[in-house]
This record gives C-alpha cells, sequence and structure tokens, in this order.
C-alpha cells in the first residue's frame, strides 16, 4: 500500500516506461534505415544494370567503339563472379525507388555511402542481401565504393566530444544543438553524391532525365529516334520564362500562413513560392528564393520585413540542401538574411517575431524528433538559445506581446511557456488544474492586456492570465471540435475559426459570443484567420482555398488550388484556358485571363494526366487505377470512359 501512495516510485516508473518507449523508437528508426540502404543498394544495381545494357544495344547498332569495348570487358568479368542479371531485377523491381512523407514530398535516395541514425557516430554492419548487392557492384567494375559498414554520421558533419552533430561549420548558428537525439535530416545527407546523368534508349525510343531526384522518361517521335544524339549542343532560347501567375494555397497542413500586408497585398505560400497577391488590382508579386517547399511564415512588426522557413531540398544537380529560414524585404523582394543553415532538421515548421523590442529576435521550431525551440538575432544570424521543445508536433510558438523575453508554444496534450535567460530557456508547464486536459492544443494568440488565449481540440477557448501558467477564464464548447485559428482584430474583438463545423465566430472583450457565421462545406474547414482591410476578414482552408468577406456577411474564394499531387496539365488549342486533374479526384478548367476557375468537377478515381482533343471540344483524363474518362469541356458531362489496365495512366494525347 506504502508503494503505490509513493508518488516518487511512481513518477521512476513512468520514466523507466518512457525511457524504454524512446530505446525502441530508436531501434526501429535504425532497422527502417538498414532497409532503406537495402533499397537503395539494389535500386543502383538496376539502374546501373540499365546503363550497361542500354549501351550494348547502341553498340550493336553503331558498331565497337573504345568505351563500349571496356563495357564488355566489364561485363564479361561480371558474368564470371555473379549470375545473370535477370536472376535479381524482379527482386529489385518489386521495391519502391522513392518515398514520400506525410505530405507527399518526395524525398530522393539515401546516398548508400552515409545513412543518418538516432546513433550518432555508431557503426552498424550492413545486412547481408546489402552486402551482395554491394558485391554484384564491384563485380561489375562501376567504380561504387564498399558498403561493408555504413557510418551514421554524414560527411558534412563532424562529431563533437559529448556525441552532438555539428554541420556546416562556415554557417552561423551551426553550434550544438542542445541535447538534440534526432536523426539528421534529409538535408544533412552526403551532399557530394554525384547528379544523375540523362540515359537515351534508342531501343525504346526515349530519353530519362532526373529533375530534383525524380525520374523524368520521354518519348520521342520514332523518325527522330535514329538520328537523335544525347550528346549534341544545342543553343538556348534566346527568351526566358517569367513566373506571372500561381494557383493555389497551402493550407491543407500549414498553419498562421496568411496575412494582409500595407501595400493591400494578400501574402501566402504556396510550393516554394510566397506569393503577394492585390486582390483588387488582381497582380501578383513573388519571392522565389526558397528551393523546396515552404512550411512557415512571419511578418515583423514593420509589416515590411518577412521571415519564411523551408524543408530540406534537393538541388537541380541533386545535392542536398538544409532547411533554413530566409528574411526578406516584401517590397524590394531581396533577401536581407539566411538563418540556421545546417542547424535545422528535416523543415522549420513554425516562426515568429518578437514584438515589444522593435522584433530584433526571432523563435523557430524544427521538425526534427526533438522539435528544437531556438531563438536568433537575425540581423546578426546568431543563435541566442535552443532547447528540446517536445517530442510531438508543435502547431504554434510566438513570443508574448509585452515581454520579450517569454514565448509560449502549444502541441499535443501541452501549452509551454518559455523564458529566454541569457543562451537557457527555462520552460513552465500550462496548468490546466480542474479543467480537462486537451488532446490538441491547436492555436494561440494574446489579448491587448497580455493575457495569452488557446483555442483546443475540444472547442474550448482557455485564457491565461498574464504572468502566470493558470487558467483564469474558460469558454466551453465555443465550437463543436477543434479549434483551428484565433485572430485577435485592432478593435480587441476575438474571432475563432473551427475546423469540424466550419464556422467563424466573434466574441467581445468578455468572451460573449457576437457573430456566427458558417463556411460552405465546399471550401473545407477554416484553418487559418487573418484581419483584412476596414472590416474584411480573410479565410485559409484546409481545402487550398483563400477566403475574404466580413463576419456579418458572406465570404468568397479568392484563391483556390488543388489538395493533393498535381500531375495532369493541358493546354486549349485556340482560347486562353488550361485544364488540371490531380490526385485529390478534382478536375478543373481554369481561365487564364481571369486566373478562376470556369468549372470543377470530382471524379471518382485521383487523376494523373489529361489531354483535349484537336477541336477542344472534350477532354480526356487517364487515372492511378487504369481507367479513362472523357468530359464535355462546354458542359462538363461525362462523354465516356473506358479501362487499360490496372495502372497509372501516365500520358492522355489525341492524335492530331
Amino acid at each position: 500500500l506504502l508503494f503505490y501512495l509513493d508518488d516518487s516510485a511512481s513518477a521512476a516508473s513512468s520514466m523507466e516506461v518512457m525511457d524504454r518507449i524512446a530505446s525502441l523508437e530508436q531501434r526501429v528508426q535504425m532497422q527502417e534505415d538498414d532497409i532503406q540502404l537495402l533499397k537503395s543498394a539494389l535500386a543502383d544495381v538496376v539502374r546501373r544494370l540499365n546503363i550497361t545494357e542500354e549501351q550494348q544495344a547502341m553498340q550493336n547498332k553503331k558498331g565497337p567503339t573504345k568505351d563500349q569495348t571496356m563495357i564488355k570487358k566489364a561485363a564479361a568479368e561480371a558474368d564470371k563472379h555473379v549470375s545473370p542479371a535477370t536472376t535479381a531485377r524482379p527482386l529489385v523491381q518489386t521495391l519502391p525507388l522513392r518515398t514520400t512523407v506525410n505530405n507527399g514530398t518526395v524525398l530522393p535516395k539515401k546516398p548508400s555511402g552515409s545513412l543518418p541514425s538516432p546513433s550518432g557516430t555508431r557503426k552498424e554492419t550492413v545486412p547481408p542481401a546489402a552486402k551482395r548487392s554491394v558485391n554484384l557492384l564491384n563485380a561489375c567494375k562501376l567504380k561504387k565504393p564498399a558498403l561493408s559498414t555504413v557510418k551514421r554520421t554524414s560527411s558534412a558533419e563532424r562529431v563533437s566530444p559529448g556525441g552532438r552533430r555539428e554541420s556546416y561549420g562556415d554557417s552561423k548558428g551551426s553550434r550544438n544543438r542542445t541535447g538534440s537525439t534526432s536523426s539528421s535530416s534529409s538535408g544533412k545527407k552526403n551532399s557530394e553524391s554525384k547528379p544523375k546523368e540523362p540515359m537515351f534508349s534508342a531501343e525504346e525510343g526515349y530519353v530519362k532525365m532526373f529533375l530534383r531526384g525524380r525520374p523524368v522518361t520521354m518519348y520521342m517521335p520514332k523518325e527522330q529516334v535514329e538520328s537523335y544524339n544525347l550528346e549534341a549542343k544545342v543553343e538556348l532560347p534566346a527568351k526566358r520564362l517569367k513566373l506571372e501567375w500561381v494557383y493555389g494555397y497551402r493550407g491543407r497542413d500549414c498553419r498562421s500562413n496568411l496575412y494582409l500586408l500595407p501595400t493591400g497585398e494578400t501574402v501566402y505560400f504556396i510550393a516554394s513560392v510566397v506569393v503577394l497577391f492585390n486582390v483588387e488590382e488582381q497582380l501578383q508579386r513573388h519571392y522565389t528564393g526558397h528551393n523546396d517547399d515552404v512550411k512557415c511564415l512571419a511578418v515583423h512588426p514593420d509589416r515590411i520585413t518577412i521571415a519564411t522557413g523551408q524543408v530540406a531540398g534537393t538541388s537541380k544537380d541533386g545535392k542536398q540542401l538544409p532547411p533554413h529560414v530566409r528574411v526578406w524585404d516584401s517590397v524590394t523582394l531581396n533577401t536581407l538574411h539566411v538563418i540556421g543553415m545546417g542547424f535545422f532538421d528535416r523543415a522549420v515548421t513554425c516562426i515568429a517575431f518578437s514584438k515589444s523590442n522593435g522584433g530584433s529576435s526571432l523563435c523557430s521550431v524544427d521538425d526534427s524528433n526533438d522539435h528544437v525551440l531556438s531563438v536568433w538575432d537575425w540581423q546578426k544570424e546568431e543563435k541566442l538559445a535552443d532547447v528540446k521543445c517536445s517530442n510531438e508536433a508543435i502547431f504554434a510558438a510566438d513570443f508574448h506581446p509585452t515581454d520579450t523575453n517569454i514565448i509560449v508554444t502549444c502541441g499535443k496534450s501541452h501549452l509551454s511557456f518559455w523564458t529566454l535567460e541569457g543562451n537557457s530557456l527555462i520552460k513552465k508547464q500550462g496548468l490546466f488544474e480542474k479543467q480537462e486536459k486537451p488532446k490538441f492544443v491547436l492555436c494561440v494568440t494574446f489579448s491587448a492586456n497580455g493575457d495569452t488565449i488557446t483555442g483546443d481540440s475540444s472547442g474550448n477557448i482557455l485564457v491565461w492570465g498574464k504572468g502566470t501558467n493558470r487558467i483564469s477564464h474558460a469558454v466551453q464548447g465555443a465550437h463543436e471540435g477543434g479549434i483551428f485559428a484565433l485572430c485577435m482584430l485592432r478593435d480587441g474583438t476575438l474571432v475563432s475559426g473551427g475546423g469540424k463545423d466550419r464556422k467563424l465566430i466573434s466574441w467581445n472583450g468578455n468572451y460573449q459570443k457576437l457573430h456566427k457565421t458558417e463556411i460552405p462545406e465546399q471550401f473545407g474547414p477554416i484553418r487559418t484567420v487573418a484581419e483584412g482591410k476596414g472590416d474584411v476578414v480573410l479565410i485559409g482552408t484546409t481545402r487550398n482555398f483563400v477566403l475574404q468577406g466580413t463576419l456579418s456577411g458572406d465570404f468568397f474564394p479568392i484563391t483556390q488550388g488543388h489538395t493533393d499531387e498535381l500531375w495532369g496539365l493541358a493546354v486549349h488549342s485556340s482560347n486562353p484556358h488550361f485544364f488540371t486533374c490531380g490526385h485529390d479526384k478534382h478536375i478543373t478548367l481554369w481561365d487564364a485571363t481571369t486566373h478562376r476557375p470556369i468549372w470543377n468537377k470530382i471524379i471518382e478515381d485521383p487523376a494523373q494526366s489529361s489531354g483535349f482533343h484537336p477541336s477542344a471540344s472534350v477532354v480526356a483524363v487517364g487515372t492511378l487505377t487504369g481507367r479513362w474518362f472523357v468530359f464535355d469541356t462546354e458542359t462538363k458531362d461525362l462523354v465516356t470512359v473506358h479501362t487499360d489496365g490496372n495502372e497509372q495512366l501516365s500520358v492522355m494525347r489525341y492524335s492530331p
């Protein structure tokens, strides 16, 4: 009985369980790394064998050359050591050559010489299957380094005495991460891997090239196959492309990414582009400094300077690019500072400027296992402090409006108040006390008097007294389901946006309800809310719409796009129209002049490709399931449907 009443014993038991869970997670991660290594090695074997076979095929047509003679010798020597390649290929072809993360971003194959792991510099023996793949590579004389052991620290990193990683030593802010045990991001992989060269197959009549690690196969007209020369140099076009318009907004998996600037422009992002959209003048400007997907955005108190954070990326020549934050001028679109190059893991998911000290500080949270919170002097590009924030997802991080040293973060089952003292961040957990602890604290904002206000997955609005970590007021059941967004207007009105109920509700200073508006179902749940001109309110939704309207009126879309991968695009032969279709099962005919959809339709299967009839009276849509549809471009009615196999239809074209 005394044991069960002993809190210290209970706490120790709880810590032991957490340690075991952490150990299991590391073990699973290591096993996943080993599996990925095997897949990468085997996939590389197939790619190199394909190159050899294609070069041999070209030799048969054009006669032997010096290089091809060497290839023959290498192939003959390989035959002495290994069984025919055809015995290995069926197994390899069943393995995926690339993997995706939750948001659909394609990760390049991991370099077979370096593999990230939570175990720091620990060495581990490659599984027997991977060794066999390596032996096959060596037998083929393809200059592949042996992989008998794999060092789990990237060649671009060095290990400090304490076992912490230091990457990109030339970059400011690339110092040790305090106690971080997260695995290396894809942005910290070996950046020395050679880019993949284009390949030409005369037998199949195609050229395969690699764009940011993705293979792209392009088939050519039959009459051009015999005369085609991959090595031929051609002149670049005299004219260059210029980005004119960006369709879409990223609200499905990002938050707090919609603001109105003094220039009258609405700023948001999609893919790697930050859009500044003047709705009244129907003009767009674009900040294109990022080299991969942008995940977060913050506006400085001067309302001119903007900070945006991105995911780890891949350069055009296949090299890994680390996640970082870019600070830039929204008037000139010039980049002012680049922060955290080599410090962040995987992605930067939350950023915010300080408010009470002129915005001289910037806080950020990355997507590592520890979701590290860091504070920066962005003008000097120096890191002031960093700390493990949480093992769970972090949804928001923001400075207190009146106390520069206070940062509030929220996420799964927690709300934390951080105090910056010197180069340390001291945490104080929010105490829910009698209030039922929600599964997720989804958003945070501040009142004029300094109170912290949160919205959670239970639909409650909680007010936390200034300077305390206790609840001073609660609005129970403010929404049916989670509250995804909170926005404090200039006049002191609080606006909350619901997910499940899609309701926009305004509250006065005493948290009494003023207005309630329900967003139509077609636009989806509310993701973020921002204040516009006068009484205008801007809304970003999880279905990637940006809406504009007033609390007492209706809302209409000013921007919209697809919500999943977009692969199908066809251009009208005579009118300024184009057609898109994506994995979200949406097909849309757009007017390129007004930048608005002419019509939209939902089909039964995820779409992959499309093509207009020469008369443009109908458009064909190919899907991932092997079915293809034909739609009337005027009425959007279904004309016919057919099935050709059960694999994706990558290209749909009508005979001219």
